[in-house]
């Protein structure tokens, strides 16, 4: 049994024909999904998210895909009774209960009646609807619908779903409530696909993230694995009454020759020192993810007698990573959507 929920290989999709301009939405995409794990996709509109997904719902076919889905090869549509899936337009029909939408979607994906019932009081429960079970849908919040909408995905006991915003209009009690669901999810071995534009929420609980970017798979991995040569340590230094400046650059005369601001340590890392003013506190940069190559400059800096404020971690954001991916390094601008084929 493969290890990965989705394992895609050089997914191609193009829209259009004979009489109309051709669109690449996806230019071979390469993305694996581990079983067990919470991953987020992410991209800017237009960069082929939503294809992706419509490809692995069977609802669209590709141009060209290889690769599986829980073990099946991708457009197998009995592979969708192991899946639930929460489209970000989600619509239930205003007349309906909570409790009957719940059971309405258990007997679309072939559960029993006995167990769907059973299923749709647990499920309500599970997502803070239970006291609104028999309440009609017109008058749900948009929050309450996002969290029927997400008891739907799980009424056939899927073993991956997929949410698109699944945290769209919900208040920041309803996104705490829907972070612990998802950490649940986990726990109990299903995998969680994410796709939302929150990428502070994104950040708290997906083990591992794609970003999308005109129809490609710019990077995926952890944050960590995203960020590992971008991490930093930064430490800030007070002199007390005196120049902090000339404090620092004889503490760490050693790494900073000849008066400069920037030098190298032994293992290559580099060292930065950034003084506003010299009565202000200085800002020392280490660009390194490891804790122990900092240790000599901190006692550097103590046995000269300065004041170590504070020595922090530095990583970049999820919010970093994408504005990276989408900004075009030449121009600075945000990348178009993906190109019509032949413009």
């Amino acid at each position: 049994m493969t290890d990965f929920a989705i394992d895609l290989k050089d997914v191609d999709k193009l829209y259009g024909g004979v009489f109309s301009r051709r669109v690449h939405a996806l230019r071979g995409v390469d993305m694996r999904v581990g079983r067990g794990e919470i991953f987020g996709l992410l991209g800017p509109n237009g960069a082929g998210k939503s294809t992706l997904v419509k490809i692995l719902m069977t609802v669209i076919r590709a141009t060209r895909a290889m690769g599986t889905v829980l073990g099946r090869p991708v457009g197998n549509k009995p592979t969708l009774a192991r899946v639930g899936y929460l489209p970000e337009h989600h619509r239930f029909p205003d007349y309906l209960t909570g409790r009957q939408v719940i059971e309405f979607y258990g007997a679309m994906s072939g559960v029993s009646r006995h167990e769907r019932r059973k299923r749709a009081a647990e499920l309500l429960d599970f997502v803070g609807m239970g006291k609104w079970a028999d309440t009609r849908v017109r008058g749900y919040s948009k929050g309450m619908r996002q969290r029927v909408g997400i008891a739907q995905t799980l009424v056939n006991s899927p073993d991956l779903v997929i949410w698109d915003e699944p945290t769209d209009g919900v208040d920041p009690v309803g996104r705490r409530d829907i972070r612990q669901m998802t950490v649940e999810l986990k726990r109990k071995g299903t995998t969680v696909m994410l796709n939302s534009h929150l990428l502070s929420e994104l950040e708290m609980v997906c083990d591992r993230v794609a970003i999308l970017v005109q129809g490609k798979v710019s990077s995926q991995g952890t944050i960590d694995e995203l960020t590992v040569h971008r991490q930093r340590y930064e430490i800030e230094v007070s002199a007390g009454d005196s120049h902090v400046d000339a404090g620092v650059r004889k503490a760490l005369a050693g790494w900073l020759p000849d008066g400069a601001l920037e030098g190298r340590l032994e293992g290559g890392q580099t060292l930065k020192a950034n003084f506003d003013s010299p009565h202000l506190p200085a800002l020392i940069t280490v660009s390194t993810a490891d804790a122990q190559p900092v240790q000599p400059i901190i006692d550097a800096l103590r046995n000269a007698r300065l004041t170590v404020r504070a020595v922090k971690p530095i990583r970049p954001s999820l919010e970093d990573l994408f504005m990276e991916a989408v900004t075009d390094p030449v121009t600075g601008r945000t990348l178009a959507p993906g190109a019509k084929e032949g413009a």
